[in-house]
């Protein structure tokens, strides 16, 4: 097979060779050019035509995140961010997968002095599978118009969201798609780095009319999208409340996707309902099926507008009937009733 080809964006000179060895190690990625600037990576684009872009978000000039909108509204690209300050909960991390970056990952999570070791070739593979995923020119940052859901209004006490690679850009399109005031409350498993969820909340709080929450333990499950915390798996209990667990061992995820929406299916019956959006690896398809077994809607999103396919492909597999594209999505939630909806209103 060929060398995965990767442009590395990072000022840093010292960072940048170590980061290049890292990633040569194996012989599986070639780095076609270390470029310091944005402006340098985005002129470079064109003549080189990389697999995949690392990108730094502090730089000198253009920033990182302008520097992602940019490459995805013109020449796209899988875009990998590797950022400085996840401990802080970095907004600019989150700006960038908004934008459409694929993943994010700290720098201080990455030990460049040991190329051989086992972090190292978990980073490496990461970077070879993100190369290998689809990109789309997405210059508004809305991958399709909202289609109005057809048929007669189903009813929903709740919402279960999965997501991985490629997600944040489609939650951030779902939740901007809704009306402020939606009644049923979305609760939202997207796997990321330690140190970027609470940016990622605090981005999507601002972009959306609803509020958008980092989920607490006990909390009722009123309207408004609740996102699972690093390291803690979210559920929904049979009396409506979010619950947090940071001991359970099934599957390799925590926040685990598959929990959240069999806790869904359970709690729920034939009023939940399941989304399984862009993402690696087989999260959340074993729930989503549990769903649609109980009688709710269970929803994968669609080859053609996946970033990555593999979790909805996986929901798909077990079952999933209902595949669509996000607009197709939109308007499905956008038609959901609350279980508490009478006449319009809600009691």
């Amino acid at each position: 097979m060929a060398a995965v080809r990767v442009l590395v964006c990072e000022d840093s000179r010292v960072y940048a060779v170590a980061l290049r060895r890292m990633l040569e190690y194996d012989g599986d990625i070639e780095v076609l050019a270390v470029c310091g600037t944005a402006e340098e990576a985005l002129a470079a684009l064109p003549r080189l035509q990389p697999d995949l872009v690392t990108m730094d978000v502090e730089l000198p000039g253009m920033s990182g995140v302008d520097a992602v909108g940019e490459i995805m509204g013109s020449r796209p690209v899988p875009i990998l961010v590797l950022s400085t300050y996840a401990d802080f909960g970095n907004d600019k991390a989150a700006a960038a997968l908004v934008g459409g970056a694929l993943d994010a990952i700290a720098k201080d999570d990455l030990d460049l002095d040991d190329p051989a070791g086992t972090a190292g070739a978990t980073f490496r593979q990461q970077v070879i599978k993100l190369s290998q995923a689809r990109v789309i020119r997405n210059p508004q940052g809305r991958p399709s118009p909202v289609t109005a859901a057809t048929g007669s209004a189903r009813r929903a006490a709740a919402i279960g969201v999965c997501a991985s690679a490629g997600g944040p850009e489609m939650l951030m399109f779902l939740l901007t798609a809704l009306p402020d005031d939606y009644p049923v409350p979305l609760l939202i498993v997207q796997h990321m780095a330690a140190g970027f969820t609470d940016g990622l909340v605090r981005w999507l709080d601002r972009a959306a009319g609803m509020p958008v929450r980092t989920a607490a333990d006990g909390t009722r499950a009123g309207p408004g999208a609740w996102i699972a915390p690093h390291g803690a798996d979210l559920t929904l209990t049979s009396s409506g409340h979010l619950a947090l667990g940071r001991r359970t061992v099934a599957g390799p995820h925590r926040p685990s996707g598959d929990l959240l929406l069999q806790s869904i299916a359970e709690a729920a019956g034939r009023n939940g309902v399941a989304v399984v959006l862009s993402g690696m690896g087989p999260d959340g398809a074993a729930g989503a099926a549990a769903v649609q077994r109980a009688g709710g809607l269970a929803i994968a999103q669609d080859e053609k507008s996946s970033a990555v396919f593999e979790m909805p492909r996986a929901a798909i597999d077990r079952g999933v009937t209902t595949v669509l594209s996000p607009g197709e999505i939109a308007g499905q939630l956008r038609g959901l009733r609350s279980v508490t909806q009478r006449e319009g209103k809600t009691v």
